[in-house]
């Protein structure tokens, strides 16, 4: 089957390491996936403007529903020449919603934006799905589209490490949960060792701010930074996510109010279990357990005493927390391979 994925991709952010992998994962299994765009010599991905040879046509939905490449006429194209029944729209952010907003976080500002979101996804298809144990409209299914890499994977080794704590990844609606793990830092500061982030947003303005969003998008404390003595790097390929991930001892995984509240599985429930480092989840205990079965509740930072004394024991005993890490990894190989994912993005477009 050849798919023709739809997304608007940066190679240093957001979906680009499954697009990536779902390519890999299709020619393994006899299959092709293209992402739509002019074909591009020095990128890393598979664009094609052929839309005629497509079987099935994905629309991968975050941060918006414009096509990269083309117009509207590229977007009659698309529809035209695959039925409708063979178009599925996967909505990655929990857009496909009313408005919704928590702790700052929001998926639309207006209610005017969030039926202007739906009424696109209806239109391309009626087959649409969210990343998502528990969506909240009665039409939506669950498919989680990331996925984890056995060969992502990287030897769980704490007798050389650079940092104490390690993060990778913008501020996008990030601060406030991020800043409850580095307040719990705050009191063992000065024997916790060295602290990083690379990214977008914490210790200036991202590129993409501006006037039309809200400040708590991209909310930051660059004086609290400098106090904490967090080193801050810029943004990297996705490619070298993990072997970044892997610097530190532990490395926190923070999901934006929003992606908490809907449940939302991203790249990060994956990619950071294959990293050469402690993931520590700044979110409920439920929601993890869910996911990745109750061991995975030694792994959450829970109230700022409890969750300073959590960093203190991953920080003293790693070599302990990394069997509850080789146990979670030999579950997501088995169950959220992308050779799994791509199974089951074949029987939704068949069915």
């Amino acid at each position: 089957m050849r798919f023709m994925f739809v997304h608007y991709v940066f190679s240093d952010r957001g979906s680009a390491q499954d697009i990536h992998h779902f390519a890999a994962a299709a020619r393994e299994l006899g299959h092709e996936v293209a992402l739509y765009g002019p074909m591009d010599a020095n990128s890393p991905f598979n664009y094609s403007l052929d839309v005629e040879s497509a079987d099935a046509v994905i629309f991968i939905f975050e941060w918006t529903a414009n096509l990269q490449y083309g117009d509207c006429l590229d977007m009659v194209r698309l529809v035209s020449r695959v039925p409708r029944r063979k178009r599925v729209v996967i909505d990655c952010d929990g857009k496909y919603n009313d408005a919704i907003s928590v702790v700052g976080d929001y998926n639309h500002a207006t209610e005017n934006e969030s039926r202007t979101w739906v009424d696109i996804c209806d239109s391309l298809g009626d087959k649409i799905y969210q990343p998502t144990y528990s969506p909240l409209r009665r039409n939506v299914g669950t498919y989680f589209f990331h996925a984890y890499s056995p060969t992502w994977e990287v030897a769980l080794d704490f007798t050389s490490k650079q940092y104490a704590m390690f993060y990778v990844g913008h501020n996008w609606f990030r601060w406030k949960p991020f800043a409850k793990v580095l307040e719990a830092i705050e009191p063992i500061r000065a024997k916790a060792g060295r602290l990083g982030i690379v990214g977008h947003g914490w210790d200036s303005l991202p590129p993409w701010a501006n006037s039309s969003i809200i400040q708590d998008a991209y909310l930051s404390d660059p004086n609290y930074l400098k106090r904490m003595e967090v080193e801050v790097r810029p943004p990297i390929e996705f490619g070298e996510v993990i072997d970044h991930m892997s610097l530190g001892v532990f490395h926190p995984v923070v999901y934006r109010p929003l992606f908490d509240h809907l449940r939302l599985v991203t790249c990060r429930t994956f990619e950071t279990f294959a990293a050469n480092t402690i993931p520590l989840f700044a979110t409920g205990a439920d929601y993890i357990a869910e996911f990745y079965g109750p061991e995975a509740n030694e792994l959450v930072l829970d109230g700022k005493h409890a969750a300073q004394d959590k960093i203190e024991d991953v920080l003293c005993r790693p070599t302990y927390y990394a069997e509850i890490v080789r146990g979670i990894r030999c579950q997501l190989a088995e169950k959220h391979s992308y050779a799994a994912r791509l199974r089951e993005l074949v029987d939704i477009v068949e069915s």
